[in-house]
């Protein structure tokens, strides 16, 4: 019996407004994520690197925004 392979999320929790619309764009070439809220319009460039992740843009999005340290663009 095979064992489903488990994946990754692509839409997250939104931090400000609780809503599950936050949607992350990885710019290979940059090492940016653009993170973003449908919802509420919070949005952020998260630098990352080149191994990581969206999970990992979308722990330094929230990272950010609990300690105070999210520029709003």
């Amino acid at each position: 019996m095979k064992l489903p392979k488990k994946k990754l999320p692509k839409i997250f929790l939104c931090p400000a407004c609780g809503e599950e619309s936050i949607n992350i764009r990885i710019i290979k070439g940059m090492n940016v994520a653009e993170v973003g809220c449908g919802k509420c319009g919070i949005r952020a460039n998260i630098p990352i690197t080149p191994a990581d992740q969206s999970i990992d843009a979308y722990c330094k999005f929230t990272d950010s925004f609990h300690t105070g340290n999210l520029v709003r663009e």
